[in-house]
This record gives C-alpha cells, structure tokens and sequence, in this order.
C-alpha cells in the first residue's frame, strides 16, 4: 500500500481548523524542526476548560482531518480521563489539555527552543 503523503501546513490548518470548531482555546504551534532530537516536527497546543470539551476538541480534529485529508492519527492516548489527550499524526503532534494540566506541564517552556507561533481564534 501506498504511504499518503500529508502536507504538514495542510494537516495543521485542519488540525486548528477542528480545535476553533469547538472554541478550543490558547492555541500554540511549536516548530521543532530546527531542534536535534525532537520526537516530531511541529507540536499544536491548546486546550479546554472540562473533560467534556477537550474530547470534544480532540473528537473534532480527528472528524476534520478525516474528511479534509482522509488521515486518522497514528496513536491516540489520554482519551478515557481527557486531561491531557495526545494526538499523534507523526509529523505533528497535537496535545489537547485541560487548562490547569496544561500550566502544570508548561511544555512551551519545556521546548524554549522551538519556534513558538500563537494562533488567534476567529471567534
């Protein structure tokens, strides 16, 4: 079988695309690609204010990366205490926080090093 190749400003436009469909809010993309070792090239960051909304995010950027580029993450994890869900599209990797998991593992601070673009939300 063929292996699709994703553009990854396709797969993060989409990926933010299906955080802002269900207000997901403090959206954050960390460039990695100039770091040595990094585990990916991008990571999206952002986050919810309840369990509820951050599976629905996470159940959103899934739903619009389908349709859009019909691609499904490679691993998905966190999703049965939605705290802290992970998305992992190989590429990109998208953290889906509850905000107060997110200020306890500052993973911005974590990757300093990264190119940090703040996205602002249409809504």
């Amino acid at each position: 079988m063929a292996e699709k190749n994703i553009n990854n400003d396709e797969l993060i436009a989409n990926v933010i695309k299906g955080i802002e469909a269900v207000k997901g809010d403090n959206i954050t993309i960390l460039d990695l690609r100039e770091i040595d070792n990094t585990p990916c090239d991008y990571f999206i960051i952002c986050d919810g204010n309840s369990n509820t909304q951050v599976n629905a995010i996470s159940g959103a950027i899934q739903k619009t990366v389908s349709k859009e580029l019909h691609d499904k993450p490679w691993h998905v994890e966190g999703e049965d205490n939605a705290e802290w869900i992970l998305m992992d599209y190989v590429n990109v990797v998208v953290h889906v926080f509850q905000k107060h998991i997110r200020e306890f593992y500052n993973i911005e601070n974590l990757w300093g090093d990264a190119k940090i673009t703040t996205i602002t939300s249409q809504y």
